[in-house]
């Protein structure tokens, strides 16, 4: 065998043993630390932690110490929190690619929930923009709990007086993405068409009604059971996906923004006008190659087409997050709520979620 051929096959078998040590350790799961403790003295609170990747079973209600203001922090006693898909991708570490950030084996943090809603407790000594008494939301980690702590200038803004705490805590997340996937990945703009393919989730009943106060047709697609639900939110049109395949129709979309990822790229091209856009927000489950499967084809045929087909992640922005308000306060916006389930029941609330039937929010009290 000549030389340069046992130089490639050797590199290959590194590369090969490389991609497998890898994959076995950010797939390892190690067992849970023991609960956090607790110092004479502190101040407690309750809240629920993860300690170790698994199901909603992992999730332990537990008290630990209450935060405290540093100079720039705000801490919010917690009026309202709302579970996200996203919590329960931390929750188990899935797809594995993600424990590369979140922790190899365990959680680095063990803290739990995003999204909030409250009123400001204590602030630090440099806070200008927030007082003692304020009413507030926005996200930040750790929301599951009595107390959350929040930069001043991280994602937290006021809450207006015509908006409850419930309201307010299902926005985050969930709102911020249908925004930002309309407006800005999206480049929706008055008068255009467009399609948001799961439109009765947590996102897609926001981006039913932002797109529509941004002044856009919307087409939405959900099941049987929740197209009146979708049209009511104010879609103009309503597929149901147990009835009929919208990328067998004869509309044009100007932008198809996609929460579910459950029909291949070259299906939803047919509807998508010659130079469209398409917009990739979530996709199917899969502790692999399954969920990023989607994107890295919109990624690949994004050159080739002059269609604009990408993939959006969104970013909690405090403005954003003071211009949903303003939506909602003005009636145009509202946070359709699915279930309510108190701080002591945060599993049970992500085992609902996980089923992927909830119609809109779910909302955690403590």
């Amino acid at each position: 065998m000549k030389l340069r051929y046992k130089i490639l096959n050797s590199l290959l078998a590194l590369l090969v043993a490389s991609v497998a040590a890898l994959a076995i350790t950010i797939s390892y799961t190690a067992d849970c630390e023991p609960p956090p403790g607790v110092s004479a003295g502190e101040a407690t609170m309750k809240a629920v932690v993860s300690r170790c990747y698994g199901g909603p079973e992992a999730l332990e209600y537990l008290d630990v110490e209450r935060p405290t203001a540093g100079p720039t922090d705000v801490i919010v006693e917690v009026k309202a929190a709302a579970a996200n898909p996203l919590d329960y991708h931390y929750m188990r570490g899935s797809p594995y690619l993600m424990r590369l950030g979140a922790g190899i084996g365990r959680p680095a943090d063990i803290r739990t929930g995003v999204d909030f809603a409250g009123v400001v407790a204590e602030i630090g000594e440099d806070v200008t923009k927030f007082a003692v008494g304020d009413a507030v939301f926005g996200g930040s980690n750790g929301a599951f709990a009595e107390y959350v702590r929040v930069r001043e200038n991280g994602a937290i803004t006021l809450k207006l007086d015509d908006i409850s705490f419930e309201d307010a805590a299902g926005l985050g997340i969930a709102a911020v993405t249908a925004l930002q996937s309309l407006r800005d990945d999206g480049g929706l703009v008055a008068g255009e068409k467009v399609l948001i393919n799961g439109a009765s989730g947590g996102v897609g009943t926001y981006a039913v009604q932002i797109a529509k106060a941004l002044g856009a047709e919307v087409h939405g697609v959900s099941s049987t059971r929740n197209v009146e639900m979708v049209r009511a939110l104010g879609a103009d049109h309503v597929f149901d996906y147990k009835q009929e395949d919208y990328t067998k129709s004869d509309h044009q979309y100007d932008l198809i923004v996609d929460m579910v990822g459950n029909l291949s790229l070259s299906a939803n091209r047919r509807v998508l006008k010659p130079e469209g856009r398409m917009v990739l927000v979530g996709g199917p489950k899969g502790n692999w190659i399954a969920p990023l499967w989607p994107p890295l084809k919109a990624v690949m045929l994004s050159p080739f087409v002059d269609q604009d087909i990408g993939v959006m992640l969104a970013v909690l922005d405090a403005d954003d997050l003071a211009y949903l308000a303003g939506l909602m306060a003005s009636g145009r916006l509202t946070s359709r709520i699915d279930r309510r389930f108190p701080l002591a029941d945060t599993a049970e609330a992500i085992r609902y979620l996980e089923t992927q039937r909830a119609r809109g929010k779910v909302i955690i009290t403590p």
